[in-house]
């Protein structure tokens, strides 16, 4: 099968496709013939070395995270999937695991069927950027009527699904995001928009219960600015040594900055297929072709996308 991996860390150059065995599973996997894949920011972030304390320095590593496809085969002791089914999911862990390949052998425990109603590249863009978006909702504490959210960087994929989750909240939401991205910001359930190409959003007053990023642009003493007292900032784009920083900042300060670490898990994906479900949109901004993987990497690492940039295999 062919594979996209890097031998060592670096730019978008260091990818490449190798051909390499089919995996084989165990009892409680599945191998999944990939249909799609999506691309996150952690991809280019691991390759560019950025997370060697979590993603480690062994290779070749593979890229991408979650995935949609169809199961070949299920092992012993999965009793929930077999094989036809149209699933999706993730790999156990992102640091080190990638997707960009024909097969994968996943853990059953995390696949999921497709929604009948998705596309392949549509449902290989749920697990990691819902399940950051509900981990960071987590992460905001109590939100009602009254909580004024700034989602900084709003209308890519993790924004997608943060604005329209927040919206069932009752949260008033302000989104900033470039000039084509205000009317989706809007449709997707922010109150109030900001083009940042435009206006700078510290020009405002200390407004935000929450401040969250996710742009990777936006650092934690900036946000202090327009912050309320006991606001939160959520950093869900960390650098490792936001980590401890944060841990020890809060400790001097009622403005806290929030790590958001986020692990796809069952009840989330329940969620969200539910949210789903009752009408929360999933757009895809652009599929490349296996064969234009590169081109792919580099639209995305761009930005300015609206929702995500998926890869689709034949």
């Amino acid at each position: 099968m062919k594979a996209v991996v890097y031998q060592k860390f670096g730019t978008i150059n260091e990818l490449q496709v190798i051909e390499r065995s089919i995996p084989s599973i165990g009892e409680d996997q599945v191998l999944v013939k990939v249909k799609a894949f999506s691309i996150n920011p952690m991809d280019w972030k691991i390759r560019k070395g950025e997370m060697t304390l979590m993603s480690g320095s062994k290779f070749p590593k593979q890229t991408g995270a979650d995935f949609a496809g169809v199961v070949e085969t299920a092992g012993s002791a999965v009793n929930h999937l077999k094989k036809g089914d149209e699933v999706f999911g993730v790999v156990k862990n992102m640091m080190k695991e990638g997707v960009s390949a024909e097969y994968i052998a996943v853990p059953s425990s995390f696949v999921w069927k497709k929604p009948s109603n998705l596309s392949f590249p549509q449902a290989a863009s749920i697990p990691v950027v819902g399940t950051a978006a509900m981990t960071a909702i987590e992460k905001m504490g109590t939100i009602g009527s009254h909580t004024r959210i700034l989602v900084n960087g709003a209308t890519g994929g993790f924004g997608m699904f943060l604005l329209q989750l927040l919206k069932s909240r009752k949260a008033i939401v302000t989104a900033v995001a470039s000039t084509k991205g205000l009317d989706i910001a809007r449709q997707w359930g922010a109150d109030e928009v900001i083009d940042y190409t435009k206006e700078n959003v510290m020009s405002r007053k200390a407004a935000f219960d929450v401040v969250i990023d996710l742009s990777g642009k936006m650092s934690y003493q900036a946000a202090r600015q327009i912050m309320k007292s006991k606001g939160r900032f959520l950093n869900p784009v960390p650098k490792p040594i936001d980590i401890p920083w944060s841990i020890v900042s809060n400790l001097f300060t009622a403005q806290k900055q929030i790590v958001v670490l986020s692990s796809p898990a069952g009840k989330y994906i329940k969620a969200l297929l539910v949210a789903i479900e009752n009408g929360l949109e999933i757009k895809v901004d652009k599929v490349f072709s296996f064969a234009d993987y590169k081109e792919a990497y580099q639209y995305a690492e761009q930005g300015g996308y609206i929702g995500k940039v998926v890869v689709a295999l034949d």
